[in-house]
This record gives structure tokens, C-alpha cells and sequence, in this order.
């Protein structure tokens, strides 16, 4: 029975220590919802983008979820979205369902294992808690520009959040205009 005693006793102060060498600091989000970050601290000027989840969504090294702001790309997976856009577009669902696959093989080939630098708009999140956010590769490639350009997205602006709107309308008149990506069907 010591002997357990002992180990919660070692498991504790270790975990006491991490806490106190990682220096958690309480955090609330504009929801409201009050976090503890633990362990390593992330700088958005330089961070891993694990994965990409679809076109427009991405997951960075520090588990956080990010929506790319201005850009909408197809849905590649069964969701009432895919159906809203398929009765909106008269696409059916597998055509659908293939530019999404396309949009998102084109961003994961751009972003995934790559550090990038996070610029933020007005807003910092949206409804579901991911950041918002404006990606830049280490070359200067603003990704969100870049998917729009290369034709793998439409444009979804959600004032307050419209500082690249201008830009992103343009690239993506051009992208239709020269049939690239999606566009080129």
C-alpha cells in the first residue's frame, strides 16, 4: 500500500512541476469559455500545420483547429452543407463531393508539414471555436490568395473580416475567367 502511495504522491508533484514550468495561464475565448494551456506555448509567427481536415480548415501542431478566412471550398464529406450546396449549385453530390476532394488534395499538398505565420482580422474565432485566419508560407505564398488564384475556391466574406475582399474578388474573377482548378470543367 506504500508503495502506491508513493507513486501518487511522485505523480503528483510531477505533475505540480509541469505546471509550474510551463506557467499555465487562464484563458477565455469570446465564448466565454475559460482554458488552461498546458505544456509548450505556440507562436503564430512560425507554427506546424499538421493537417489539412478539407479545403479551408487546417489543424496546427498545437491541436488548434483554423478556418482560412474569405475562401469557401466544396465539401468532400457527407454533411447538410453538402446538400444545401448541392440544391444551390443543381450539382449532384458526387460531382460535389469530387471538387472537394480535389480542393482539399491541392491545400494539403500546399500546407501540410509546413511552418507558417497566422494573421488574424477583426474576429479571432468563429462559431465552432476555429481561429479565423489569413495563412503565409515561409516563401511570402499567401495560401488563402493562392487557393482562390489556382481556382480550388469560392469566395465567403463575413464582414468584419473582409480585410483581403478586394484581392480575393479579383483572383478569383481571373481563376473563372481562365478556367483554372475547379473552374477548368
Amino acid at each position: 500500500m506504500k508503495k502506491i502511495y508513493f507513486l501518487i504522491a511522485l505523480l503528483v508533484l510531477a505533475f505540480g512541476f509541469f505546471l509550474y514550468a510551463n506557467e499555465p495561464i487562464l484563458h477565455q475565448s469570446e465564448k466565454g469559455k475559460i482554458t488552461i494551456p498546458f505544456g509548450r506555448s505556440y507562436d503564430y509567427n512560425d507554427i506546424l500545420v499538421k493537417r489539412a481536415v478539407d479545403g479551408d480548415t487546417l489543424v496546427l501542431e498545437s491541436g488548434e483547429r483554423v478556418r482560412l478566412i474569405g475562401i469557401d471550398t466544396p465539401e468532400m464529406h457527407e454533411s447538410s452543407k453538402l446538400y444545401r450546396d448541392s440544391q444551390r449549385s443543381k450539382q449532384d453530390v458526387k460531382t460535389i463531393k469530387e471538387m472537394g476532394r480535389r480542393a482539399y488534395e491541392f491545400t494539403k499538398n500546399l500546407v501540410e508539414g509546413k511552418r507558417v505565420r497566422l494573421e488574424f482580422d477583426v474576429e479571432k474565432y468563429d462559431k465552432y471555436d476555429r481561429l479565423l485566419v489569413y495563412v503565409y508560407l515561409k516563401d511570402g505564398t499567401f495560401v488563402n490568395a493562392e487557393i482562390i488564384k489556382q481556382g480550388y475556391a469560392s469566395l465567403m466574406t463575413f464582414p468584419p473580416n473582409v480585410k483581403y475582399a478586394d484581392l480575393f474578388r479579383q483572383l478569383y474573377r481571373e481563376a473563372y475567367e481562365n478556367k483554372r482548378g475547379l473552374w477548368a470543367d
